[in-house]
């Protein structure tokens, strides 16, 4: 895929969000960061905290971050920032009293942008939304919306992305075009992505893999390891071979993510004492990312217990030696992980301590869904008994 050609085509990275991932880097703790040049992640932060003039963002960053404010460099940004504001105040004021409305919806939406770009968020959605007013067009609405997405994203407001995703969704529904409706996948998956909707983010991500141009957000190598660690804890083996093991749009970005190439292949080819060592590497990474660290402990043990379940689905039976063998661990700590597993219900085996024998017990799915069925039943009829007293009254 030419990524260089097509990333032209993405919207503006307004805000930036690889500002807020360096921000993030420096809120880390030490364990997570030890990969990290702390140093050079902060440089690079203020580099362009200057060069953009972002004064409400440098306040918040060091507020948050802790540090001693550049009383200097605040002053000159700030005035940097009103001599800016004013000129596209007075672009506004000329727009209105001497061109059309094209024009004034042009200059209210160029000052959104420019509010948005130094970290403005309120100032800035305020903008957005005089612009949304004056479009006509269902395309440029569309653009408007995910701009929002994108502040929503860049200061963590949940509320304004879910709000914005259901708007964008609504105005796709009226005949949003094929490129924003795209675009729209990536958006929704990347939110689902953060709540833990892996199952969700990853049928999003693999529609739009062929087809992505949301360069605003991340770089397409950022999109594909994204879709290949959400589609490995949640779809099928099949589906994941077809999809990414075999994938032409996925390997051809993973020949050069050498760490994702190798952790996928370790799970599906089942590899898996270099699996267990891979998946080391990928929590460090994980734990790096703004978008995932929540999620990492819930991800390494799913993505072992996924892994517990594709060597046991093997066997009928198979020795607590064989298993630690595979997985590249001891005996006691895989006959601590499967003890707890097996009580949380997360595996179908039972352990033969004395004889260090694990046996498969896999479920009865006809007997599960009759149980299933007379449970939902009884919850029904208890509903139409309430529902017959209250008509009856």
């Amino acid at each position: 895929m030419p990524v260089e050609n097509l990333e032209e085509e993405g919207l503006p990275k307004n805000p930036n969000l690889a500002l807020a991932q360096l921000k993030f880097l420096l809120t880390i703790p030490k364990e997570s960061a030890q990969s990290l040049n702390i140093e050079d992640v902060r440089k690079q932060l203020m580099d362009e905290i200057r060069e953009k003039d972002m004064t409400p963002y440098y306040e918040d960053v060091c507020s948050e971050l802790k540090w001693d404010v550049d009383s200097q460099l605040l002053a000159t940004m700030r005035e940097n920032n009103e001599k800016k504001v004013k000129e596209l105040d007075d672009a506004i004021e000329d727009a209105e009293q001497n061109l059309g409305e094209i024009d004034v919806r042009d200059a209210v939406l160029a000052k959104a942008e420019y509010l948005a770009s130094i970290g403005e968020k309120e100032r800035a959605i305020t903008g957005f939304r005089l612009a949304y007013e004056r479009c006509v067009t269902l395309g440029s609405r569309l653009d408007i919306v995910f701009y929002m997405i994108r502040i929503g994203m860049f200061f963590n407001d949940n509320d304004i992305m879910v709000r914005n995703i259901e708007k964008a969704k609504s105005l796709i529904e009226e005949g949003g075009d094929w490129d924003r409706r795209n675009r729209l996948k990536v958006y929704e998956g990347m939110y689902a992505m953060s709540t833990r909707a892996f199952s969700r983010a990853s049928d999003l991500f693999l529609e739009a893999v062929a087809t992505f141009t949301s360069y605003e957000l991340m770089s397409y190598q950022q999109f594909v390891r994204y879709t290949v660690l959400c589609s490995m804890i949640t779809v099928e083996r099949t589906t994941l071979k077809e999809k990414c093991v075999n994938g032409a749009e996925v390997q051809e970005v993973l020949h050069s993510d050498t760490l994702i190439r190798s952790y996928l292949n370790a799970l599906y080819k089942c590899q898996y004492g270099d699996f267990f060592r891979l998946l080391a590497e990928v929590e460090c990474m994980i734990l790096q990312d703004r978008w995932l660290h929540l999620h990492a402990n819930f991800f390494v043990r799913e993505m072992r217990i996924l892994a517990y379940n594709q060597l046991l689905q093997s066997y009928h039976a198979l020795t607590l030696n064989h298993m630690a063998n595979a997985f590249g661990v001891s005996v006691e700590f895989i006959d601590r992980e499967l003890a707890r597993f097996i009580a949380a219900g997360k595996l179908h085996c039972k352990i033969d301590k004395v004889s260090g024998i694990v046996e498969t017990t896999r479920p009865d799915k006809r007997n599960y869904q009759y149980q299933s069925v007379i449970k939902h039943g009884d919850m029904l009829l208890q509903r139409v008994q309430k529902l017959s007293r209250i008509i009856d009254i």
